[in-house]
């Protein structure tokens, strides 16, 4: 038995979701923890809710609360949208944790025994207007590479040039606009990534089964322009993780707060001891220490490009510098961008379908299957209400929906609510299982290589061969003359709902479960064997009719849901 640990880029505290955030990370990454329990695999999957930073602060101000009651309010939000969407999280944490304080300033303590942070005496922009000193990520202005007008005081997102806030024309603060800025001088403690570039620049080298996306994007800010920079680790702000050296105070660093990047991945093991403390589970350490058993862990992380060079290089640097024995990602899935309806999901200018009200219109499982059918792997994809209509009538509804309700309905009119004995197997069954055979190798090939797009296509191949057998074999045409062959291509049927119910879990869960409710089996076991697994069901064997497992969409719907998400969050 395989062990998978498996963590999605957190996110952030300040508000709901949109549908690209989902598709980016959660949603795939719960699709392989699925798919890896299915296969009989021991699956850690952790996500948490990454919680401190300006953003914080300023959506729980807007919201007239005090911080930390805002972000355990907005963390019970996204925890029941998470299980709406049925994210089979083992554990959904918060970075503001008392484990995650713990561990973040253990990890600086290391790396200050390792001499890998320096305090830096620097300026940095204060907003009279505001009253603070701004993070780099509320200062915009004009990128000076490449001439982006909306570029951050960290990263344009135009380029993904990174920025020092100094560096922009024209730079004004984006809580208030105010242009009156000025630099003034404070102290940080700044990871010397620098010292770090070969050991980095040969861990990344020795990971040849990267998705291109990932690996390029590492070797760009790696390598390009002015290549790898010491970042700042440390922030002026009254919200996040004290500055202390474990536990100790950090002379000439009191009031301040390490930079969220930096204590927000360390999350991802400090959710594993909240993932303990509550009770779940036992022995986080097996899973991330390799003195105490993680040699043998495969550590999959999943995210949008723009987290790529935190988890390729930030990360990396706080865990290889620490000098302690802590398992290093294996495989990074990296994913483009999903855009809306010719444009751009955004969450701070509230444009898109958000999670909340994705669930309004239509249950999980619709969601689930369109984003991850079209999964932005290779390159950016667009959401268009037309393609999820379409997507959704021909692939949920007239094909695997219609497969179920036929061969249910057929039975019960012909046969009664019992798998049907008689007739036997013949030269149509073992075409249909051949094929089958084939068609799982390749979905299981995809599904281990973590080919989401692919996958999804293999998938409803198999779901055709269902009907493509149906109509051939015709059991109401066939029930008039043979009666006894029509039971037996009845009882295929059925064995075949099963069949798909086990393999479309990843995708579709509770379609799944409806199926296999129908089919009145509990009987989950991977069909590493097709031709066992459709003889599963014997005659005799109940089962019920269930419901419309899909309803089609209207045009009408579609038009309504156009209008009324066109864009701007209400």
């Amino acid at each position: 038995m395989a062990r998978h640990l498996i963590t999605s880029a957190i996110p952030y505290i300040n508000g709901i979701k949109h549908l690209g955030n989902l598709v980016g990370s959660q949603l795939p990454a719960d699709l392989f923890a699925r798919y890896q329990r299915g296969r009989g695999n021991e699956v850690l999957f952790l996500c948490s809710t990454d919680e401190h930073g300006t953003p914080a602060e300023l959506a729980a101000a807007k919201a007239g609360k005090p911080v930390a009651e805002y972000c355990a309010e907005m963390h019970e939000v996204q925890a029941r949208i998470a299980e709406g969407f049925r994210l089979s999280f083992d554990h959904f944490g918060r970075s503001s944790s008392e484990q995650n304080h713990a561990l973040t300033q253990h990890f600086a303590a290391k790396l200050a025994e390792n001499d890998l942070i320096r305090e830096v005496s620097e300026t940095q922009m204060y907003s009279h207007a505001d009253g603070r000193y701004l993070p780099d990520r509320y200062i915009e202005g004009t990128c000076p590479n490449c001439g982006f007008d909306s570029a951050r005081g960290d990263q344009c997102d135009n380029c993904t040039k990174q920025l020092d806030p100094v560096d922009l024309i024209n730079p004004h603060s984006t809580i208030s606009g105010s242009t009156d800025l000025e630099m003034r001088e404070t102290k940080h403690l700044y990871l010397r990534q620098t010292a770090m570039k070969d050991q980095l620049d040969a861990w990344i080298d020795s990971k040849k089964d990267w998705p291109v996306l990932t690996t390029s994007i590492a070797k760009k800010w790696l390598h390009d322009g002015d290549g790898l920079q010491d970042r700042g680790i440390t922030r002026d702000l009254d919200w996040g993780v004290p500055v202390k050296k474990g536990g100790e105070d950090w002379p000439g660093m009191e009031g301040k707060v390490f930079y969220v990047w930096f204590d927000a991945p360390i999350e991802y093991i400090a959710c594993s001891q909240e993932w303990v403390d509550a009770g779940k589970g036992a022995d986080w350490e097996r899973w991330w220490r390799t003195d105490k058993g993680a040699e043998d862990v495969t550590y999959t992380q999943f995210m949008g490009k723009d987290n790529v060079p935190f988890h390729t290089l930030s990360f990396p640097s706080t865990i290889l510098g620490s000098g302690e024995p802590w398992k290093l990602v294996d495989y990074i899935k990296s994913f483009n961008y999903l855009n809306y309806d010719g444009g751009q999901f955004s969450t701070s200018r509230g444009r898109g379908v958000f999670m909340d009200q994705a669930l309004e219109i239509l249950p999980a499982d619709y969601w689930r299957w369109w984003l991850l059918s079209h999964a932005p792997e290779s390159s950016d994809s667009e959401f268009t209400w037309e393609n999820f209509q379409q997507s959704v009538n021909k692939d949920l509804a007239d094909v695997l929906g219609n497969f179920v309700s036929r061969i249910t309905k057929f039975c019960r009119s012909k046969f009664g609510e019992e798998v049907p004995a008689g007739g036997a197997f013949g030269e149509k069954e073992a075409a249909v299982i051949a094929a089958l055979t084939e068609r799982l190798k390749a979905y299981e090939g995809f599904m281990d290589a973590i080919e989401v797009r692919k996958a999804a296509g293999e998938l409803r191949a198999i779901w055709v061969i269902g009907n493509e057998y149906l109509q051939d074999a015709a059991p109401w045409s066939t029930f008039k003359e043979d009666p006894e062959t029509a039971a037996a291509q009845v009882r295929f049927g059925l064995n075949l709902i099963r069949f798909y119910a086990i393999l479309s879990a990843p995708f579709i869960p509770d379609a799944s479960d409806a199926m296999l409710a129908a089919m009145k089996s509990d009987d989950r076991a991977w069909p590493d064997d097709v031709a066992a697994a459709l003889n599963a069901l014997p005659a005799g064997h109940g089962f019920a009719v269930p419901e419309n497992l899909f309803r089609k969409i209207t045009d009408e719907e579609r038009e309504e849901w156009q209008e009324r998400f066109a864009g701007v969050r209400t």
